[in-house]
């Protein structure tokens, strides 16, 4: 006899069933790319306490993935520089698709749906014209590319959906690659990351770049709250020892860019480099994420000053869900927080990647 899980998933296969929902894949509250100790890779969904709820392999190292906004179909992208991303039926645990960028790309590890999923957009790097590149793809019974904008900038990280439902926020992290040098980083003398804000056919509405002196400053990762605030993390490509702050909020057509203040010892643990960050507008706190420096910081975002510490090994992933702060390491925890202390925590036998995707 099929069991109800096998026969949602056969049903949602063949698109048969409009109502299966994130429930009948174990309600996870969260997404994560993960090494297993095999050596192999998977996409997991967690749950709000932490459990696993369902793990479904991967051809290689994950980044990040995109959830479907009603249908438990995660969309999981290789880590840069990759040129496959997955179609993963969450309730039957099985790919239903490879998305392949197109020739002359690759993908950057992260995507946005629609507000009604009809569209998945997903950041791409043009390597033959050296140009930033958001892909856009009809969601279907399978995707379909049907077609593509400029970024505004080189190398778009991260892409949000804004809470207007209309727009989208890029961080066009400003590096050059090209997958025939692997992970080198070919233009840092001449780098020029920004914000760019474009509607849902690419007209660029609005960007904000940073003031010259800070033209290292990578903007790669990015959180945006209710109240249409972006919050950006970034990462300093100079020497080590002139990184200027790496966490601001900014609005779209707000003008300049507001940077977090951290205090001179606890910039230096960061060693240059955010990983993740995640934003909360009703409690108004940033938590970002440092695996060099082993830390997540908790900012206010009415002082705009660094408030609390949460030390953890290897630490990357981080999300809000419900207000407070999860987060992930490389060293298998999964912890949930608030600013004072850690509440609870699991460990897993894998080591979590860059990545908390809240479905």
């Amino acid at each position: 006899m099929t069991d109800r899980r096998s026969f949602l998933a056969g049903m949602f296969a063949m698109s048969l069933c409009p109502s299966v929902s994130w429930a009948d894949a174990g309600s996870p509250a969260f997404l994560s790319a993960a090494r297993k100790p095999d050596g192999s890779y998977a996409l997991s969904g967690l749950s709000s306490q932490g459990q696993v709820r369902f793990e479904i392999p991967l051809p290689g190292r994950g980044h990040a993935a995109a959830a479907h906004p009603h249908r438990p179909e995660a969309v999981a992208f290789a880590r840069r520089p990759g040129n496959f991303a997955l179609v993963i039926d969450c309730v039957g645990g099985k790919t239903r698709q490879v998305v392949e960028a197109p020739a002359g790309r690759h993908f950057y590890g992260h995507g946005a749906f629609s507000d009604d999923g009809s569209l998945l957009f997903t950041a791409e790097n043009d390597f033959d014209t050296i140009n930033g590149v958001i892909g856009i793809w009809k969601v279907g019974e399978r995707y379909e590319r049907v077609g593509e904008f400029l970024s505004g900038g080189l190398g778009p990280h991260d892409v949000k959906l804004m809470p207007d439902l209309k727009h989208l926020v890029i961080a066009n992290g400003g590096i050059e690659t090209h997958p025939d040098s692997g992970r080198a980083k070919l233009n840092i003398p001449t780098m020029e990351p920004n914000l760019t804000y474009v509607s849902l056919d690419g007209t660029i509405v609005d960007q904000m770049s940073l003031p010259h002196a800070m033209h290292k400053n990578s903007i790669r990762h990015l959180s945006v709250g209710e109240d249409g605030v972006v919050a950006f993390a970034m990462q300093w490509q100079g020497d080590i020892n002139e990184s200027p702050e790496l966490l601001g909020l900014h609005s779209m057509g707000g003008g300049d860019a507001r940077l977090m203040q951290t205090g001179l010892a606890e910039h230096d643990r960061l060693q240059g480099y955010l990983g993740s960050v995640a934003y909360s507008a009703k409690k108004q706190l940033i938590a970002v994420t440092s695996p060099r420096g082993s830390v997540l910081y908790i900012y206010d975002t009415k002082s705009g000053k660094h408030v609390s510490t949460i030390k953890e090994a290897d630490v990357c992933g981080v999300a809000m869900y419900n207000d407070e702060i999860y987060l992930t390491s490389g060293t298998g925890i999964v912890s949930k927080s608030d600013v004072s202390r850690e509440t609870w925590r699991q460990s897993h036998h894998c080591n979590w990647d860059n990545h908390l995707i809240k479905i």
